[in-house]
């Protein structure tokens, strides 16, 4: 029972990380990125469609992206979408496809995106202490069902701390990494 507690405990808390590290993909930095436009949807003849299904997006230069329609009726549809988006960025429409190009960041944009990381580290870290929590509760429950003993209780805490530690290391990591990458001029 115990070693099923913490393997579920411990998937939740890869998922936890994967979700993560999803949210800083997100996060622009210097540099022009697939990743911050893939996850918008668009509004296309009334269904909800992902961008990646309607355009290919490519990054031609280090400061710019192209999104390439498949259907060319659909470029409007995709304006409104990265406008409504948090981008940030206004896209320029050529009639055949939407370029976006990106600014370098300000200091003070830099600082903004840094703080915005943190928030976003820090509702994983809380995500992960939630798993530990419901975990402990578990293994609480069963010991006083009986059907696990006191130093098992105890075994199993320890193991659950050091899958919480080593899983909130990996967020501190991340968040290293990317703080690097915003303040890379």
């Amino acid at each position: 029972m115990i070693d099923k507690a913490l393997k579920q405990a411990e998937d939740k808390m890869a998922k936890a990380i994967e979700v993560t590290r999803d949210e800083f993909v997100g996060v622009r930095t210097g540099r022009a990125s697939p990743a911050l436009v893939q996850r918008l949807t668009v509004d296309y003849y009334g269904a909800p469609t992902s961008l990646q299904q309607l355009a290919g997006i490519s990054v031609p230069d280090p400061r710019s992206l192209l999104i390439s329609p498949y259907d060319r009726s659909a470029i409007s549809a995709i304006e409104k979408a990265i406008m409504a988006s948090d981008i940030g960025i206004t896209p320029s429409n050529d009639g055949a496809a939407i370029r976006l190009n990106f600014p370098a960041l300000t200091e003070e944009r830099r600082k903004e995106l840094i703080k915005l990381v943190r928030d976003r580290a820090e509702h994983g870290r809380v995500s992960i202490r939630n798993v530990r929590r419901h975990a402990k509760e578990e293994i609480e429950r069963d010991h006083k069902a009986g059907d696990v003993s006191e130093d098992d209780v105890r075994r199993a805490e320890k193991e659950l701390q050091k899958a919480t530690d080593r899983f909130v290391g990996e967020i501190d990591e991340m968040v290293q990494r990317k703080e690097a990458e915003l303040l890379e001029v």
